[in-house]
């Protein structure tokens, strides 16, 4: 069997050094916005190129605080309107709905996957105020455009690049994180860089927001029994942050085996039955999953379980179908739906052996 992903041999290559760091992080006594935190958020922000970084308790708080903390700085009012694409897991939507602003679905560019640029002109209205972009299945939107848009416009832009961790932009040197006014990062344990646990970040070069998401993180206060905001509790635990310390030095290694094993796949892959995505060979890509699609995905699943192939589906259920959205059914996104209808996810990861790339080819070519 050959697993969708196996997490446990991804993080057994760490084990010596995680074991140690436990043991580090057990004998300080230091266990809440320690040092680890303090070094993973300076390391994680030179990684990114931003000028601030700040871990919070999971990637959707992420999101959250930094509308929470615009709504503080009066650059944002509730009810206003946040652009974001409707194929996006429901967490990008939530984020908006839980800071008290309202959610515009726009739909994706079927070629990429990411939000049009063109649909978003189409849903700007007076009442638009930021454009939440998602940089999904670990593919940058098209930064370039967007920021355009915009700036024409006079809005915020909002990274969710809770998969895109280290996707470069063109030939430069502009990584998700700082494409942006501001960028929301998760650390589940599945991403591209992931914890052991629940975490998360935020990255920016606005220092007034950073400082207002660093009280807001934290009761929203400014020092130990003084709350000048009304805040939150959601911090990078700091057991996370060491680990992520240790794991963060070998993310670009493991994004470039991962886009290697994708470079097989678009060109070994060769049954006319399976769709494959998009894919220009440059950085930009650090393919958190690898996106397929068939006419009939019962089928083809049923053949992946047959042949030992993991699998997963991102995502089953369009958001606006969700029991929790249902205020926004009615809405006409045919893109985001037929898509949500048709994607398979296949297995990569870094650890995978070249017999295993070979194996999941393999049995593909003869669906």
């Amino acid at each position: 069997m050959i697993k969708f992903l196996d997490l446990h041999k991804i993080n057994a290559r760490f084990e010596p050094q995680l074991q140690r760091t436990f043991q580090e992080f057990l004998n300080s006594g230091h266990y809440i916005l320690g040092k680890e935190v303090a070094t993973f958020e300076t390391n994680f922000a030179e990684y990114c190129g931003s000028a601030h970084s700040i871990g919070t308790g999971n990637g959707l708080d992420a999101l959250i605080l930094i509308f929470k903390a615009y709504i503080k700085l009066g650059k944002l009012q509730l009810g206003d309107e946040v652009i974001v694409p409707a194929n996006t897991y429901i967490a990008s939507i939530l984020s908006i709905i839980h800071a008290g602003l309202k959610p515009v679905f726009v739909e994706p560019d079927e070629k990429t996957f990411n939000i049009s640029p063109k649909e978003i002109e189409k849903h700007i209205t007076e009442k638009t105020k930021a454009i939440l972009v998602v940089h999904l299945y670990g593919q940058l939107a098209d930064m370039e455009a967007i920021n355009k848009i915009a700036k024409e416009h006079k809005l915020l832009v909002v990274e969710d690049a809770a998969q895109g961790h280290g996707a470069i932009q063109g030939s430069g040197s502009l990584k998700a994180g700082n494409l942006g006014d501001a960028a929301a990062f998760s650390f589940y344990p599945s991403k591209n860089l992931g914890c052991l646990g629940d975490g998360g970040a935020v990255t920016t070069n606005d220092e007034k927001l950073a400082n207002c998401i660093k009280m807001l993180r934290n009761y929203g206060s400014s020092e130990k029994y003084r709350n000048d905001l009304i805040g939150y509790n959601s911090r990078l635990d700091e057991l996370q942050a060491a680990f992520l310390n240790i794991k963060l030095k070998s993310l670009d290694a493991d994004n470039e085996r991962r886009r290697d094993i994708a470079k097989r796949y678009l060109s070994e892959i060769k049954t006319d039955n399976v769709y494959l995505p998009f894919y220009d060979g440059s950085e930009n890509h650090v393919f958190h999953v690898f996106i397929v699609r068939v006419d009939n995905r019962e089928s083809f699943t049923s053949f992946l379980d047959k042949n030992s192939i993991g699998w997963l589906i991102h995502y089953p259920i369009p958001s606006h179908y969700q029991n929790a959205l249902a205020m926004y059914r009615h809405l006409s996104i045919p893109i985001t739906e037929r898509i949500h209808q048709s994607v398979v996810s296949i297995p990569i990861s870094p650890v995978m052996t070249d017999d295993e790339v070979t194996e999941v080819i393999n049995v593909i070519n003869r669906y």
